[in-house]
């Protein structure tokens, strides 16, 4: 068993994470601002330590003693990226080379880093994406990301700090932040849960990769005993549906009318994003099995649980 670090361990992914990894026996460290004051996940094993990751010695702190990281912490969005590309660059990239050179100092054995399955392959004649298809991110966001995948690479070279790079694609379910304002599936639900309209960019025609979060879990958890041959993953369901499919499955579970008002697509979006995941299927063999009907399905009960 390991020490683990997850910072972000309160968040989206992060939460269901350290839950994850408390129930297969790891000592676990959640760091994150814990703003509420309430852990999101449920595990009473899990060590919570407040911190700001735009902080140089909170981070020293949070990864000593330390043998895996996994940076599950992002503190902009697409949108907000797109909004002041400074941001990302001051906050995420920045902080993110500060944690990695507090990880080399420290002595930590792997980080795991939770990048882009979309916005970092860019738009492309192709809308199949592996590892090894080139790189071509338009988005603020996506070169934020591809830009700490090269940090990571020199950290490696420079100190002997191993990483891997983790592309995951479109994740959703339950404990996503709606209002964020990240990811149609939650975004989507709360509209209708308000008997709003749901905001649609373009015609619905754009296709995305969505992965449940339990089954992105799934994938993340047996990676700290392991010995990762690659540097890089594309994490995701390896299956693509459009804006039309999802909003129809969503129509479905809820039973209620969606009622559609369509907004710009914004310019630096792709239209078509699939992730071929053979890589991590021959390597580790774990599947992905729930439908995006039955992950809607889970995220509905959750989200309207929370609102009884």
């Amino acid at each position: 068993m390991a020490d683990v670090l997850v910072v972000g361990g309160n968040g989206f992914i992060g939460s269901h994470l350290v839950d994850a990894l408390s129930e297969g026996g790891h000592r676990v460290t959640a760091f994150d601002r814990f703003s509420t004051g309430v852990p999101t996940f449920r595990s009473s094993a899990v060590r919570m330590l407040p911190g700001d990751f735009l902080s140089r010695s909170d981070l020293e702190a949070a990864v000593r003693g330390h043998e895996v990281v996994f940076h599950f912490l992002a503190t902009t969005s697409p949108a907000t990226a797109e909004a002041d590309p400074t941001l990302d660059i001051r906050t995420n990239v920045i902080q993110t080379v500060e944690l990695l050179t507090a990880c080399a100092e420290a002595g930590v054995r792997h980080v795991y880093f939770a990048s882009t399955g979309g916005a970092i392959y860019g738009p492309q004649e192709r809308s199949d994406f592996s590892e090894t298809s080139p790189t071509l991110p338009i988005s603020p966001y996506g070169i934020g990301k591809l830009t700490i995948e090269h940090y990571l690479r020199y950290f490696g070279a420079k100190h002997g700090l191993r990483s891997t790079s983790l592309r995951i694609s479109n994740p959703y379910g339950t404990r996503q932040h709606p209002n964020r304002k990240q990811g149609l599936i939650p975004i989507a639900l709360r509209q209708i849960a308000r008997g709003e309209s749901v905001a649609r960019y373009g015609d619905g025609s754009m296709v995305r990769d969505y992965v449940y979060v339990d089954d992105l879990v799934r994938m993340l958890v047996p990676l700290v005993d392991a010995d990762p041959r690659h540097e890089v993953y594309n994490l995701g369901s390896g299956r693509g549906s459009s804006v039309t499919e999802v909003l129809d499955a969503i129509g479905r579970v809820t039973g209620a009318p969606v009622r559609v008002h369509e907004i710009p697509t914004p310019a630096t979006f792709v239209d078509r994003v699939v992730l071929d995941v053979t890589r991590f299927d021959e390597e580790f063999g774990i599947s992905v099995p729930t439908t995006l009907e039955e992950g809607i399905a889970a995220t509905w009960a959750d989200m309207t649980g929370e609102r009884a």
